[in-house]
């Protein structure tokens, strides 16, 4: 565990902190946001979007003044495992920056694509493990790839991901084209296995008692060929999840959007999770 840096924000410490991951094999980043105060606090663990790093979140969003206000821990990890013996893509929705959250089962990737073990296990270790850090009250939001992920680790890991939000979250992987590649390379054609990591699959098998929370912005060009949260609000519908999806008006698919609603999705774990 090495701490590449730490910055003064709002009397809060932000920290890039470098770290080995048993499920991904390599050193991995991730940049945790502490408040002001001894703790332990309530966490928010937030995933990023394609070709992000954990940088993205922390520089572009504005989330420290609310999060210090709240008494809010936030923990932003890298999308992937990175590095020379990392096997990546041309492509920027694949390889490198594009782990989609899930356990690789193909090669090459299978080695050090395994996202989601890393985020319910590793990541959870750690808070388990920061006595700063209530890992009884820790929630999961996310941005487009991230928001996928916060979905679908929620749904499978209700108790450990409390509470959850996204911003322009690929719903339905399974059904558009980010995520049929992204799937079809790390799983193979099992289509099962592609089931297991739709939030429009896992929330009609595994309804939680969670209020998810969804912003989508109207003018965002991803919209209707890869994003189709209606797909997901018919899911909740017929499964009874509670779901507020919010369509904003007239905002597009980058963290100005992210920015402008930051401070609901903060208040909306904190309030959830007793912080």
């Amino acid at each position: 565990m090495n701490v590449i840096s730490t910055n003064k924000v709002f009397e809060g410490k932000q920290q890039v902190i470098e770290h080995s991951s048993e499920a991904c094999g390599v050193d991995m980043r991730m940049a945790l946001y502490l408040p002001p105060g001894p703790g332990p606090f309530p966490v928010l663990v937030f995933l990023s979007g394609l070709t992000c790093t954990e940088q993205n979140f922390i520089t572009k969003s504005g989330f420290q003044r609310r999060a210090a206000e709240l008494k809010l821990a936030v923990l932003a990890p890298d999308t992937s495992p990175r590095g020379a013996g990392v096997a990546d893509d041309a492509d920027y929705d694949f390889g490198q920056g594009a782990g989609f959250y899930v356990d690789a089962t193909q090669d090459p990737w299978r080695p050090h694509y395994q996202m989601a073990s890393y985020v319910s296990q590793d990541l959870w270790q750690f808070i388990t493990d920061h006595k700063a850090l209530d890992a009884e009250r820790v929630g999961i939001s996310g941005h487009s790839m991230g928001g996928h992920g916060a979905l679908t680790l929620h749904f499978k890991h209700p108790k450990r991901f409390r509470t959850v939000s996204a911003f322009a979250p690929i719903v339905a992987p399974t059904q558009v084209p980010w995520g049929r590649k992204a799937l079809g390379g790390y799983l193979g054609d099992d289509s099962e296995q592609w089931r297991q990591y739709d939030a429009c699959e896992l929330v009609q098998m595994r309804p939680s008692h969670a209020h998810v929370l969804i912003d989508q912005g109207s003018s965002d060009t991803f919209l209707t060929d890869q994003l189709k949260p209606e797909l997901f609000e018919r899911a909740c519908s017929a499964s009874g999840q509670s779901l507020k999806l919010r369509l904003q008006s007239g905002y597009d698919h980058s963290y100005y959007f992210i920015a402008t609603f930051i401070d609901d999705h903060l208040s909306h774990h904190a309030e959830l999770l007793g912080g």
